[in-house]
């Protein structure tokens, strides 16, 4: 529950902060050109910043969490030494190849706008390096169940987005979102890291008999889970630059819509029940686990359909009472409500989705949900395919069905594996920790 709160508090500064930045970034961009290639060249950055962190989550918090001490701090320094090597290359390689993955996340950029996007991609790009090393300390703080200096991350980068935007507008001009959104990366990573100092004074252990391919192995399939979720919205945002100017910028005005909720859906509860869930499976209390698993997902169901229809509802005038000011016209917000029809069911399936798969990584049944992830891209791309003429209210159905059909699959899936695991795990029928009901 401590963690939960401190995550949800966290998550409320965040997003209170985030209003303030997508409201600058509509304000100062509308749906104009520019605005597209802040958003093809930012957003992806920041999926693949959110994968990176979330990646590291939920492969080292159970590895760190079964160590103790000494133990445990020289795992953490061998993850950071082999780590940091990677995201830098990671950072490096984005950097370096930012005109191919321009044309590959744009294909129907403005071609005056491409150069724009290039360099935004290559600014943004050295915050890959921050997020991911910051992901390594949250993860060890997880495990000292010290959530507060975790849960501002969000924070951190809404807040330096606005004061790049602000501060650096009139000389940089849509530069300044890239670089501030940087330095927010940089300074997440200061205070995790200054915050995981104190653990680490407990003293390191000998190194830990874990060789570094090893470790690199770890998170792969929830790499491969995240990246392939992530790969369903790089697919819709690509279509929607070939729907016309300003199409991206709906997309991602809309996307910032719908984070909120589900940011709200799903961090709390996944990340401060992922070290419980962690611990039934050691102890083999696979019926507790699956009986929070439930209702986590029957909870989260409720609010997901009730957000769904209140968003479709009250899209124009929330948009209007948002966002329609400045560069930001009476149009956008047409445009804008129009993607946003079609995207907002996603908030269901993506939801449900993202629950249901981080419980079974943390019960260690990782390829089911990395099989399944697959499943929305599948079916975003045959849209994509099948529909060559996008128009703005079609542009989220391909994303928003794959992400449905995909929890519907996986869900049937477990239903019909449960008992299968239940009896290999050699587990009881009646849970055996008298705090779970």
């Amino acid at each position: 529950m401590r963690g939960g709160l401190a995550i949800g508090v966290g998550l409320a500064i965040g997003n209170l902060i985030g209003f303030f930045r997508v409201a600058l970034t509509a304000y100062l961009l509308g749906t104009r050109s520019n605005a597209d290639a802040l958003a093809v060249a930012v957003g992806p950055v920041d999926t693949l910043n959110g994968v990176l962190i979330n990646t590291m989550l939920f492969a080292f918090v159970p590895m760190l969490t079964m160590r103790e001490g000494a133990e445990r701090n020289a795992l953490f320094r061998k993850l950071s030494r082999v780590f940091l090597a990677a995201f830098f290359l990671l950072s490096l390689s984005m950097a370096l190849l930012a005109p191919w993955l321009i044309h590959l996340l744009a294909p129907g950029l403005d071609p005056n706008y491409l150069g724009i996007a290039t360099k935004i991609l290559r600014i943004a790009s050295v915050s890959s390096l921050a997020a991911g090393t910051a992901a390594l300390h949250m993860a060890f703080l997880y495990t000292h169940r010290r959530f507060a200096p975790t849960a501002f991350h969000q924070a951190s980068l809404n807040l330096f987005t606005i004061f790049g935007a602000l501060a650096l507008w009139k000389t940089v001009g849509v530069y300044g979102f890239a670089i501030g959104y940087t330095i927010g990366a940089w300074v997440q990573l200061a205070i995790v890291y200054t915050a995981s100092q104190s653990n680490l004074r407990e003293g390191v252990g000998p190194e830990p008999g874990v060789h570094w391919r090893e470790l690199l192995a770890k998170p792969a399939s929830f790499l491969i889970y995240a990246s392939l979720v992530a790969l369903n919205l790089i697919v819709t945002r690509a279509y929607a630059t070939h729907a016309g100017t300003g199409m991206a910028a709906a997309l991602d005005y809309s996307l910032r819509c719908l984070t909120v909720p589900l940011a709200y859906l799903i961090n709390p509860v996944s990340n401060s029940l992922l070290p419980e869930i962690a611990r039934l499976r050691t102890r083999l209390q696979l019926p507790a686990a699956f009986r929070l698993i439930d209702r986590t997902l029957a909870l989260v169901a409720l609010a997901a359909v009730a957000g769904c229809a209140a968003g479709i509802a009250l899209r124009q005038p929330l948009i209007v009472l948002l966002f329609q000011r400045g560069s930001f016209t009476a149009h956008s917000t047409l445009l804008v409500s129009a993607v946003f029809l079609s995207f907002a069911p996603s908030l269901i399936g993506w939801s449900l989705l993202e629950l249901n798969s981080r419980s079974l990584f943390a019960l260690e049944r990782p390829w089911l949900p990395v099989l399944t992830a697959a499943i929305p891209v599948i079916c975003n791309l045959s849209f994509v395919l099948l529909v060559r003429a996008p128009r703005p209210e079609w542009i989220g159905l391909g994303a928003s069905s794959g992400f449905l059909i995909a929890f519907v699959f996986l869900f049937l899936s477990v239903r019909a594996n449960r008992r299968r695991w239940l009896s290999v795990a050699g587990t009881p029928k009646i849970p055996l920790d008298p705090d779970i009901d």
